[in-house]
């Protein structure tokens, strides 16, 4: 199969990576995922991954008070998953390189856009840690902005539920999913599929964006191929 789209950004969860452990890492879902990525990276996508840190931090709902501090902590609770995400894919043959936000030059080079692109151009997968590297921002943020840099065609938001919904469907059993959508409906209508600072970054940079369930890592491939999955947002 062709894939339909040449480069992406694919964001993980944190809380993906733990799988049915529900915190730390679960070696054996992050194979599976990195399977998929790797499956990916055969039929020649060009793959960089944003990692989320919720498997390790929720900072802002973990008493400490200061925020700032918080999102600290939890930058540095992505990389870990930068890290562990690298090694399982070195293991399956995939040639990897990890970037940091913040100055962390012992063990990953820092978030430069023309290293990337360079690192693309020579078949390799770059996963991206810290966030932004700015307190006061997520890791969509992130996302969306490694998108604009790298000039994605698409951002893959990998998350425990199958798409966008007009309200949360692990409440509320009559939930509506979206088949499709509007950047500017995330925003409007206060959906909390993507936070706001992302939405309107992909709004202002028409940045699409898939989002879908990662309980099966092939979903991953099959957004690249064009499957129908999740919600297409435009």
């Amino acid at each position: 199969m062709q894939p339909v789209y040449k480069r992406m950004i694919l964001k993980l969860s944190g809380e993906a990576l733990a799988g049915d452990k529900k915190h730390g890492l679960c070696i054996d879902t992050l194979t599976e995922i990195c399977k998929a990525v790797k499956k990916c990276h055969d039929v020649g996508v060009e793959i960089g991954i944003v990692v989320g840190g919720g498997n390790y931090w929720r900072g802002r709902s973990a008493g400490i008070s200061d925020k700032i501090r918080a999102d600290h902590i939890g930058m540095l609770a992505t990389m870990m998953n930068a890290l562990a995400v690298s090694d399982v894919l070195e293991s399956l043959g995939c040639e990897v390189r990890v970037q940091s936000a913040i100055s962390m030059v012992e063990f990953a080079e820092p978030c430069i856009r023309q290293k990337a692109l360079n690192h693309f151009s020579k078949g390799r997968i770059v996963v991206f840690g810290c966030g932004t590297g700015n307190p006061g921002f997520s890791t969509d943020s992130s996302a969306a902005l490694r998108a604009l840099e790298l000039n994605a065609d698409i951002v893959l938001k990998a998350t425990m539920v199958d798409g966008v919904y007009d309200k949360d469907p692990l409440i509320f059993d009559d939930a509506i999913k979206f088949d499709t959508m509007k950047v500017n409906d995330i925003i409007e209508g206060g959906l909390r599929v993507l936070d706001r600072a992302a939405a309107a970054m992909c709004a202002e940079n028409k940045t699409p964006l898939i989002v879908f369930n990662l309980h099966d890592p092939e979903n991953i491939y099959r957004a690249v191929i064009g499957e129908k999955i999740g919600t297409k947002v435009n």
